[in-house]
């Protein structure tokens, strides 16, 4: 299955159309850490940080953060934002505002390396989610009632076959395409949704 490993994201440096990575082997290894992730998603929906910064945001040491950007840089996963500093400043940016992969393409590779490296990978994007909807969950009375009506927890149990289990995730992607840029970003009353989209089959006993 097609996993997005952050897809709609505000901020776009060069007014591009959204820009999707493909997910190879190499850029994999060099992901698999907690904090890598944790970086790039940072930088994808905040715009461009220092390491400071991002080290203030994300409870982390500078050097700690500088040293992994490096590694993501190394990757072409982020890239120097020269015009953003000031003196000896260093800002960084994401490359691209998303990446897509095929987990079942490296769950079953040759490489252990690459095998280990989408579990952490895949891992790390659940507890993004959780603690996405556990912020949401803790915070929710602070926002208007018009929101609080509009957000959304549910789950549901149908039987399907591999392929439409397929199918179904398809359309639902789709769905929540139509609406991207459906709204402009300085829109009274809006907000960046996050929506969540997990399918798996489960035992019958």
């Amino acid at each position: 299955m097609t996993e997005n490993e952050d897809a709609p994201r505000p901020y776009r440096h060069d007014g591009t159309d959204r820009r999707i990575h493909n997910v190879d082997a190499r850029t994999l290894r060099s992901l698999a850490h907690p904090l890598r992730i944790r970086l790039l998603n940072t930088l994808r929906e905040f715009g461009p940080a220092t390491a400071s910064k991002l080290g203030e945001r994300l409870g982390e040491s500078s050097g700690a953060t500088s040293y992994h950007l490096r590694q993501l840089a190394e990757a072409e996963l982020v890239e120097d934002a020269p015009e953003l500093g000031k003196g000896r400043e260093r800002w960084w940016r994401a490359v691209h505002e998303g990446a897509m992969f095929e987990s079942a393409d490296f769950l079953g590779h040759a490489d252990p390396e690459v095998r280990g490296a989408i579990g952490v990978v895949m891992h790390e994007v659940a507890t993004t989610h959780a603690q996405e909807l556990n912020t949401w969950l803790g915070t929710m009375s602070e926002w208007p009632q018009e929101w609080r009506q509009s957000s959304d927890m549910s789950d549901f149990k149908v039987r399907l076959t591999p392929e439409l289990a397929r199918e179904l995730s398809a359309k639902l992607h789709a769905v929540v395409e139509s609406y991207r840029d459906a709204v402009p970003e300085d829109t009274e009353g809006s907000a960046v949704v996050r929506t969540h989209l997990h399918t798996f089959p489960r035992p019958s006993a």
